[in-house]
């Protein structure tokens, strides 16, 4: 975990993570953390759901993206969600899409 500074803080530290989308760092308060949710249909398919996780205590691995729909769009773009996430098979972004385009996250 990389902290630095800000100022202001009187040498108080803040976790500061990077943004699968647009790749800027950014204080982890400022980002939305998401997880992926395996998909149980029985069926095999391998497909994972991408929901956000804006308490961040959801258990697993995590990513962290601004809450905004260009850097959603560079992230799907990119295929980061697998990669930052270390998942296979197919991402649907579906939940999460209609968490930022409806601005429920936060």
């Amino acid at each position: 975990m990389v902290r630095r500074a800000e100022p202001g803080d009187a040498g108080l530290t803040r976790p500061v993570r990077t943004c699968v989308g647009c790749r800027q760092r950014a204080t982890a308060s400022e980002l939305l953390r998401v997880i992926a949710v395996a998909e149980a249909d029985g069926a095999g398919s391998g497909q994972v759901r991408i929901v956000a996780d804006p308490r961040r205590r959801a258990s697993g691995r995590g990513a962290h993206l601004h809450p905004t729909p260009a850097c959603l769009a560079l992230a799907e773009r990119r295929r980061a969600f697998g990669r930052a996430l270390r998942v296979a098979g197919v991402c649907d972004t579906g939940p999460l899409t209609e968490a930022i385009h409806g601005g429920t996250v936060r």
